[in-house]
């Protein structure tokens, strides 16, 4: 019997969940999906307006335990520390891999003008700046521009109003559509706006299925 490759994933952010266990049963079923689940690391980051110390060090740590429990490749699923992966990436042998790459470079091919849209600050820099990098990297001409909802985080974690969150996205979408080539949803608890951004005027793009596509190249199963 063939054993399964095993992909890690650190999650900061419990709504990111059950969605990514979806996507990976439908696009890479063959995997094991293991997942370290510490919702105390977005809490950490928002309140200092960034990754720590004590962050950067129990993702690192983290990472090196997938490592130790036999996995091929780990996916960073929170943006606010995809910059923290980097740093952990030095202390391991394996892939430590961001589901939102592949989105960064769809981006830096669609259009000159992207527009990366988030509810929080410390996902917006990162965000922003990992497509910058692409751009850089693919020799792309590229102008990024920070859209930020304002007020969607508050309420969707503090007022728990899913519609209020939801009404205050579309708004910064519809303003970043007008003013973009493509828009980028920075953010996991985006994904259930991707269908109704279908009909927009430019391309509104998420980061988890293209993301969790990238393993399958990766983990070589085609």
């Amino acid at each position: 019997m063939i054993e399964k490759k095993k992909v890690g994933v650190i999650h900061t952010f419990l709504y990111s969940v059950e969605d990514l266990k979806a996507l990976f049963a439908e696009i890479v079923p063959e995997v094991e999906m293991i997942n370290i689940i510490d919702d105390s690391l977005l809490k950490e980051v928002l309140a200092n307006g960034g990754p720590t110390a004590a962050v950067i060090r129990r993702i690192c740590n983290y990472a090196q335990e997938l490592e130790r429990l036999g996995c091929d490749i780990i996916l960073n699923q929170c943006s606010s520390v995809g910059e923290v992966s980097e740093i952990a990436q030095k202390l391991i042998s394996i892939p430590y891999v961001k589901v939102d790459e592949p989105m960064a470079v769809e981006a830096v091919n669609l259009g000159k003008r992207v527009g990366v849209v988030a509810t929080a600050h410390t996902t917006l820099g990162p965000s922003a700046r990992l497509v910058e990098s692409v751009a850089k990297r693919l020799g792309k001409e590229t102008v990024v521009n920070r859209c930020y909802a304002d007020g969607a985080y508050d309420a969707l974690l503090i007022e728990k109003n899913k519609a209020k969150h939801d009404k205050i996205l579309m708004d910064t979408i519809d303003k970043a559509c007008a003013e973009n080539d493509v828009v980028c949803l920075a953010q996991g608890s985006m994904l259930s706006l991707v269908d109704k951004c279908k009909t927009k005027p430019v391309p509104v793009i998420h980061s988890f299925r293209s993301g969790v596509s990238q393993l399958r190249a990766l983990l070589h199963l085609d």
